[in-house]
């Protein structure tokens, strides 16, 4: 029975997706646990550590199907770790005296470690091939949408006009840095872990560094400049990146939500039937996706948080820090998964409502663009002075349903400074879009890693 969001039947694809909890799952770490151990009974025979015959025995049985989980659970909880009951199994499980070589001269941090990297870097895998969908997704939208004006929004107020493109192109900009930083990180963080006892290798004499070497190889990882068992800013990267690839997406996520509100109506999640329906008000159309995003990053925060709180290790080999990355990095990696997989859903999808943007730019009757005609009049005026006459016309209750165009027609002071034609086009709210457009094409035309 499940106890988790991420494991229950009812709730697991809308947290997380199939691939990532597949890689964060019992076998795919134990897996793992066993490549590690054939690859450094390999590495050792290849240096003449170990015998030829005895590595490949080990190799044989180092096969996840062998694994008797029920025994290797109980073993874990006796000892306390996993990976010595696992070892006792491999060397059970080989013939002649090979088993006497398994895990030669490693200690259980190496194989965890080493096996936590290789879930990272198989978790990676996952998250760069949908970051690349949301970023694809997006580009279209941010061209679709290069000139299709819409407010922009400051403390949720009316500010000025933008095109819905420039806010996708926003969107974008940061997704693809995302996108560098994962190309970044990835080889400052899968590196492997393989030092002994206390990170010396004293047990392998003078051919460790070659052992860790070979071994690193063998796995498709890095090897270590040193050991770096209580030195854990690899794993707290990682995270951390989860983190602010979330924060991201709920940033999207908040501002979707506040723009399917039905005062606004500017954009929608795309329409599945009885999505996001209420089981009392047949005409709500909740924006789902949205909330699991914002629920997932909430989430995937509090976690990075507790890896963070993993850094603070003792010595050489840590008293418990280490064990709440077992704890965090499953949610952690599985909810940023399940967050970027429902923001590709609704990215691809996204229904967006030109007509109720054009609608909310002209609700203020010309407000919106109250700045334009400030700048418009300061040449001649001043600033502050022009500033002053468009604060006393907003204010003035003789405005009532009239439109800025209008009250500005109607006063001598303003009229001595701009015709009506250079008023009427102050007051458009498509004639102040900045650079919108422009930032948009340098945005597309930007490819990073």
């Amino acid at each position: 029975m499940s106890t988790s969001a991420i494991d229950s039947l009812i709730f697991r694809d809308i947290f997380g997706s199939p691939a990532m909890r597949e890689v964060w799952s019992d076998t795919y770490r134990t897996k793992k646990y066993l490549e590690w151990e054939a690859a450094l009974a390999r590495a050792e025979s290849a240096v003449g550590l170990i015998p030829p015959e005895a590595a490949d025995e080990i190799s044989s049985v180092c096969k996840v199907e062998n694994v008797d989980f029920e025994a290797y659970a109980k073993e874990t909880l006796t000892i306390g770790y996993p990976v010595l009951g696992l070892v006792h199994q491999i060397a059970h499980l080989c013939r002649g005296d090979a088993g006497k070589y398994c895990h030669w001269g490693a200690t259980t941090q190496d194989v965890t470690d080493s096996a936590t990297i290789l879930q990272i870097k198989a978790s990676f895998d996952l998250i760069a091939s949908d970051l690349d969908r949301a970023i694809a997704a997006t580009e279209k939208l941010a061209r679709d949408h290069r000139s299709t004006p819409m407010p922009a929004r400051s403390n949720l107020q009316q500010a000025v006009p933008i095109t819905f493109g420039f806010k996708m192109a926003r969107l974008l900009a940061t997704l693809k840095r995302h996108r560098s930083r994962l190309f970044e990180i990835r080889p400052r963080i899968e590196v492997l872990e393989f030092g002994g006892a206390a990170g010396t290798l004293a047990t392998l004499g003078d051919k460790g560094l070659l052992v860790q070497e070979v071994l690193a190889r063998e796995l498709g990882l890095a090897p270590p400049e040193i050991a770096w068992h209580t030195e854990r800013d690899r794993i707290a990267e990682a995270g951390c990146f989860l983190g602010l690839l979330t924060g991201t997406l709920a940033k999207f996520a908040t501002d979707l939500k506040l723009m399917m509100q039905t005062e606004v109506g500017e954009a929608s999640e795309p329409y599945v039937a009885n999505r996001g329906s209420s089981s009392t008000m047949p005409q709500k159309r909740n924006p789902i996706s949205c909330c699991y995003i914002h629920a997932c990053a909430a989430a995937v925060r509090q976690g990075v948080a507790s890896l963070l709180d993993a850094m603070v290790e003792d010595h050489e080999r840590a008293t418990g820090p280490w064990e709440i990355e077992w704890i965090a990095l499953p949610g952690v990696f599985t909810l940023a998964a399940g967050a970027l997989a429902q923001a590709c859903f609704v990215l691809e999808g996204l229904e967006v409502h030109a007509e109720r943007m054009r609608a909310n730019l002209d609700a203020t009757r010309g407000l919106i663009v109250s700045e334009a005609v400030m700048m418009g009049l300061a040449p001649k005026m001043g600033r502050d002075k022009a500033h002053d006459v468009l604060y006393a016309i907003i204010h003035n209750p003789a405005m009532g349903e009239k439109s800025l165009a209008d009250m500005l027609l109607g006063r001598d002071d303003v009229m001595a400074t701009l015709s009506a034609a250079e008023i009427r086009r102050l007051t458009d709210p498509t004639g102040y879009l900045g650079l919108s457009e422009l930032m948009v094409d340098r945005v597309l035309a930007v490819t990073n890693a």
